[in-house]
């Protein structure tokens, strides 16, 4: 997601007020030892946003370290998060250290948190307030300076009226908390992002494609994305992979982005004048009023972006959008 045109915060592609909103809290609390909770659909970029998080906090030479908490039974992501000794269970020969301790200075990135059984919460709470850990199967005391940042896709208010997940860990995870929006609320950033991810598999691909159809560009601005962007890096991925010209063209996305055929734009009862002048005006936004960034992504001339303002009546749009604070 990292792009020098659009960019936020530490490199994130997107200028939505959507994510103008997260960059805000994102750069306030970077240099705080605080912790963070991200929510959000899978997909938006939870992941990353903890990383540059780290990246942009005092704590960047330090270690980045990250668990996936869904993936792990009880005891084996108990064992995982505070180490064990030799022996504390079959097939322990010998003394681990544990994800607290290798994040130690740095950051320990928690993914899909809601996921912690009950009883392996009590003992994430107590290393959290004690800021010390005792490994499976030992009595020794360790101390530990780490960040936690989690994540999670559920609601996790709704996780603790119904008693799944603790109140007081949620708070003492909670104490800053970011909600990444989904792809579909950040129409702006679609096109940013795409010909981002054009560009990036255009190079690792040796691939000469350099740009989106109008149809091509017209259906990922009318596709409701409901993967975000990993699915829309999917989906550009696959595009670059199959075009056989210097465009994307709209058989070359993915059947679900387009299931219709060549040359059909999937925004029943729209126009293409309709889905010209939203084209122009979401991109113009995303680029803060710039005809000249506007221009170079969608591929036409800063002429014809002005004649289309002054035509659908919105000749002053790049001058409000620039204007506002």
């Amino acid at each position: 997601l990292q792009e020098q045109a659009g960019t936020g915060f530490a490199g994130l592609v997107g200028a939505s007020p959507a994510m103008q909103r997260v960059y805000q809290i994102a750069r306030r609390v970077a240099p705080a030892r605080a912790s963070v909770l991200i929510t959000g659909e899978s997909g938006t970029g939870k992941g990353e946003l903890a990383r540059i998080i780290h990246q942009s906090s005092p704590r960047k030479s330090a270690p980045f370290i990250q668990l996936q908490c869904a993936a792990l039974s009880e005891s084996l992501l108990e064992s995982e998060l505070f180490g064990h000794e030799k022996g504390a269970f079959t097939g322990a020969d010998r003394k681990r250290i544990g994800r607290f301790e290798q994040a130690n200075g740095g950051t320990l990135f928690l993914d899909e948190v809601g996921e912690i059984p009950p009883g392996t919460q009590v003992k994430l709470l107590r290393v959290l307030q004690e800021r010390t850990l005792e490994r499976v199967g030992g009595n020794e005391t360790v101390k530990v300076d780490v960040r936690v940042v989690a994540a999670t896709n559920r609601d996790l208010v709704a996780e603790v009226e119904a008693g799944r997940f603790r109140e007081d860990l949620f708070y003492r995870l909670k104490v800053v908390h970011v909600d990444m929006p989904p792809l579909r609320a950040r129409e702006g950033d679609i096109v940013l992002l795409a010909s981002h991810f054009l560009r990036r598999f255009a190079a690792e691909n040796d691939k000469l494609v350099r740009g989106f159809s109008d149809a091509a560009r017209a259906t990922l601005l009318s596709y409701r994305w409901p993967g975000n962007v990993r699915e829309l890096e999917n989906a550009i991925e696959r595009a670059v992979v199959l075009a056989e010209g210097s465009e994307i063209e709209v058989e070359d996305l993915p059947n679900e982005v387009s299931p219709v055929g060549k040359g059909t734009i999937r925004i029943p009862g729209s126009t293409m004048a309709d889905i010209e002048r939203f084209a122009i005006v979401s991109t113009l936004e995303a680029c803060n009023g710039s005809t000249a960034k506007a221009a170079e992504l969608l591929q036409i001339s800063i002429r014809t972006i002005q004649y289309r303002l002054h035509e659908y009546g919105l000749a002053e749009k790049s001058k409000q959008i620039k204007d506002k604070p």
